[in-house]
């Protein structure tokens, strides 16, 4: 292996493990503490994300297992999931998101067209992430790839849409972007391995996951204000799973062993399923025990006043709209 093909798998996994991080924040977003989400970030690069990811790509038991997890569902997903659930557990809701009487009050993002441009550059990023992950010029297995990546966020951003209208009464942008990445995120383990059928397939199925756990997510009392467990933790299980079930040999020209519904019987499921345990348990108490000793050194949570009046002013010393600021003053 050459010095340049060193270089570039390192950093290549060196996105990965930025992107893993990354999935935090948005879940623990509107009460964290800045220093304290730099460092927990710090640590799990360090003692997180190495560990499981050389479990599943690095030769580790879970890949001689048998495990398969072609881009990351679960080795950058589910990682970032699961330590954002140990986040939230510890660092508690927004402050007037849940009513004494479980009264669940919505908080919106304040600017759906930057969160829909942000979704586009995303499903975008990922024909490199996805068709990356070959780590050579095999054009046939890029193209495959591209195609079921693709077909799988189509697809479950059209059954998140529908869900949502069907669920909540209207057609829900928030419900709608996040489904797209649901479906990105589900189809990842399996882009090389599943036919484009089996990745409609998968779309369909993640964008109804998607709805239905950031409405059950939120009646666990889990504040979750981007909907990263649902996205990123779920649908990262789900897409780790379903390739248990539909993976078919050299359907994209990548070897892999059949999953249920091709004949390869439950071996594959089992392995992925072990796989979705074990990285689970290590990822959550990890996290879970590094947020504690956070909370405990540090402190975690902003003031109450510093979260009514924005973490921009509080954290940062800035406005995020100084106009207002400077009108106000007239």
């Amino acid at each position: 292996m050459g010095k340049c093909t060193i270089v570039g798998k390192i950093f290549f996994q060196l996105v990965f493990c930025g992107t893993a991080a990354t999935i935090v924040s948005g879940a623990v977003a509107e009460r964290i503490k800045y220093l304290s989400f730099i460092l927990f970030s710090f640590i799990m690069t360090i003692f997180i994300y190495p560990v499981t990811g050389h479990w599943i790509w690095g030769a580790g038991w879970l890949q001689k297992l048998g495990m398969l997890d072609f881009a990351g569902s679960t080795v950058v997903h589910s990682v970032g999931g699961w330590a954002a659930m140990a986040g939230i557990m510890v660092l508690g809701p927004r402050f007037g998101k849940y009513g004494n009487n479980g009264k669940i009050t919505p908080i919106p993002g304040h600017n759906l067209s930057i969160a829909t441009m942000g979704t586009f550059v995303l499903w975008f990023g990922w024909f490199g992430f996805n068709p990356g992950s070959t780590m050579a010029a095999d054009f046939n297995a890029i193209s495959h790839i591209a195609v079921t990546t693709n077909t799988a966020a189509a697809t479950a951003t059209l059954s998140a849409t529908i869900a949502s209208w069907v669920i909540l009464g209207k057609p829900d942008l928030g419900m709608t972007l996040n489904g797209c990445l649901a479906g990105l995120v589900a189809i990842t383990a399996g882009c090389a391995y599943v036919s484009i059928s089996s990745s409609l397939i998968i779309g369909l199925i993640s964008g109804l996951l998607v709805v239905l756990s950031v409405i059950g997510f939120d009646r666990l009392k889990l504040d979750d204000p981007v909907g990263a467990l649902s996205v990123h933790l779920l649908n990262g299980i789900f897409g780790t799973l379903a390739v248990g079930l539909f993976a078919q040999d050299k359907i994209g020209g990548i070897s892999s062993p059949n999953g249920l519904f091709y004949g390869g019987g439950v071996k594959l499921f089992l392995a992925q399923l072990a796989g979705v345990l074990a990285v689970g348990a290590y990822v959550f108490i990890i996290s879970y025990v590094i947020w504690l000793v956070l909370k405990i050194t540090l402190g975690i949570r902003v003031s109450l006043q510093e979260e009514i009046q924005g973490l921009d002013i509080g954290e940062h010393g800035n406005y995020a709209y100084p106009e207002f600021l400077i009108r106000k003053n007239y």
